[in-house]
């Protein structure tokens, strides 16, 4: 940390910091001060419950997650930034899951992945800072650390966070990805967010999975994006039929939501989707071999998955997915798969069609 910059116009400087940012392309940035007491206990509520699920590392983490001191000794703010992502002119999520033939994955996966991009902005945004501040302390941050990120930018006035946890914003929604850059410049904060839920409960009762607790409230064991993303093993029987044709996360609760009317699709290339991914047959995709699924995700979120997940989850949807011999003949191409959990979810799957048969 330095201890010894020249006079600032710190005032000057904040409203540059927002100026160069959205000048580097994020579509907003804001100035939050580092204090999360409130939101820390609601964190450890929330892993007292063991809606975390399988998610250890937030276990792990626990209270450093709302300290952004632990992370960088001496944050006195933290810069958070936001940058919308949904595709334009891509067709409506309602279409895509009626139609249970096609798969549908989070409209945030369907392009290349974002970390790099906004880590890099994010970079250069601080070499800027640092041609008029002088060296100054600071990290960047996209997903790449403990943090809570959507309390941050509710404090840096990016938005409030909705009765469905997610970010949202009156003027663009919550189809946007968040990054930080903890700074030890003690610049003027922006005014925090308000909320503006009112009495809505679209998001609660669109659910398909009643993830969706309470008000504020998500038990991951229970959300589809968990359950296709971040859960390693066996999806719960129980659960596989409300999954329907969503193969890589879940973006209902967002749909439905009122505020996602004044969602801004994205200017940036590389969040257009790939690969047809938007329009994509599920017995498509289940004819990927590993090669192919790599070859093909390259560079995206969904290739963290794997292979063997991205096969379960297929299994799911095309267990849910009408009667079809097209549909069994590449669930019988998988039968005897090297791995044991895809069997298991191919064998249900080749159930459920011979239910419907």
């Amino acid at each position: 940390m330095n201890d010894a910059r020249p006079a600032l116009d710190l005032h000057a400087l904040a409203r540059d910091i927002k100026r160069w940012g959205q000048e580097l392309g994020f579509d907003r940035v804001g100035i939050a001060k580092p204090n999360l007491a409130v939101d820390e206990a609601r964190l450890l509520q929330w892993l007292r419950r063991g809606f975390h699920g399988e998610m250890a590392y937030m276990a792990r983490h626990g209270v450093k997650r709302a300290r952004p001191q632990r992370l960088l000794a001496g944050t006195l703010r933290v810069i958070s930034v936001r940058l919308n992502y949904r595709p334009p002119g891509i067709e409506p999520d309602a279409r895509v899951l009626q139609d249970a033939r096609r798969a549908f994955i989070a409209r945030y996966a369907l392009g290349r992945d974002y970390h790099k991009l906004m880590r890099k902005r994010l970079q250069r945004l601080a070499h800027r800072i640092e041609a008029t501040a002088g060296p100054f302390g600071y990290r960047a941050l996209v997903d790449s650390a403990p943090v809570l990120e959507k309390a941050l930018a509710r404090d840096a006035g990016l938005g409030w966070i909705g009765k469905h946890t997610l970010l949202l914003s009156r003027e663009a929604g919550s189809y946007f990805f968040l990054g930080e850059l903890f700074t030890d410049l003690p610049l003027p904060p922006s005014a925090p967010s308000s909320e503006h839920c009112g009495s809505c409960r679209a998001c609660l009762n669109i659910c398909p999975t009643g993830a969706i607790v309470g008000p504020y409230q998500l038990d991951a064991r229970r959300c589809i994006s968990y359950l296709t993303i971040e859960h390693q093993g066996s999806i719960p029987e129980s659960l596989r039929p409300l999954i329907g044709n969503r193969v890589f996360g879940c973006d209902d609760c967002q749909a439905v939501c009122p505020w996602n009317k004044f969602a801004r699709p994205t200017d940036e290339a590389d969040f257009r989707p790939r690969h047809g991914l938007d329009t994509a047959a599920l017995t498509a995709l289940m004819r990927w071999d590993e090669a192919e699924f790599l070859e093909r995700t390259a560079g995206s979120a969904i290739h963290r998955l794997g292979h063997v997940r991205w096969l379960r989850n297929l299994a799911v949807a095309l267990g849910n997915s009408p009667c079809d011999e097209a549909a069994r003949d590449v669930l019988r191409a998988r039968s005897q798969h090297p791995s044991a959990l895809v069997r298991e979810h191919v064998a249900w799957a080749l159930a459920r069609q011979s239910d419907k048969s």
